[in-house]
C-alpha cells in the first residue's frame, strides 16, 4: 500500500502527516535549534567589540547551521518508507529539507513537492495533506 506524507516545516519544529490506505498518523519533531540572538555588548582585551560580535556571530551561525543539519536529518529518517513527499512551510526550512532530501539516495529518486504554507492547525494540516494526494497530478 503507498503511503503519503506531507510535512509542514520551519526552524523551531516539524508536523508530519503519513497517510496510508485513508488513515493518518501525526508525528511532531522540534529542532533543538538555538534562536537568533542579539549578543550582549562588552569589552574584552584582545579586540574591540564589534570585531568579537562579528566573530560571535559567526560561531553562532555555524553552530545553528550544524544543528538545522542534524534537525533535517531526523525529519528525513522519518521519511524513509514514504511513496510520495510533500513539504510544505513559511520560510526557508522547507527549501533547506528538500535540497537535504535530494542528497539522500533512495528518496531523491522519489516525487517531492515543495509548497509555500502558512501555519496551520494539526487538524487543518491533516486536510491538507489528504486533499495535496487526493487531486489528479
Amino acid at each position: 500500500m503507498k503511503k503519503n506524507t506531507g510535512l509542514w516545516i520551519d526552524h523551531k519544529d516539524a508536523i508530519l502527516v503519513s497517510i496510508t490506505g485513508g488513515e493518518a498518523v501525526v508525528q511532531h519533531v522540534a529542532s533543538g535549534a538555538e534562536s537568533h540572538h542579539k549578543p550582549s555588548g562588552g569589552w574584552k582585551s584582545g579586540g574591540t567589540s564589534v570585531a568579537q560580535n562579528v566573530s560571535n556571530e559567526h560561531v553562532d551561525e555555524e553552530r545553528r547551521k550544524h544543528q538545522y543539519h542534524a534537525y533535517y536529518q531526523e525529519v528525513i529518517g522519518l521519511l524513509g518508507d514514504s511513496d510520495r513527499i510533500a513539504v510544505f512551510g513559511p520560510g526557508e526550512a522547507k527549501i533547506e529539507l528538500a535540497k537535504e532530501i535530494a542528497k539522500v539516495g533512495e528518496l531523491h529518486k522519489k516525487e517531492v513537492a515543495v509548497e509555500t504554507c502558512d501555519r496551520l492547525t494539526e487538524n487543518q494540516f491533516i486536510a491538507k495533506v489528504k486533499t495535496f494526494f487526493s487531486a489528479p497530478k
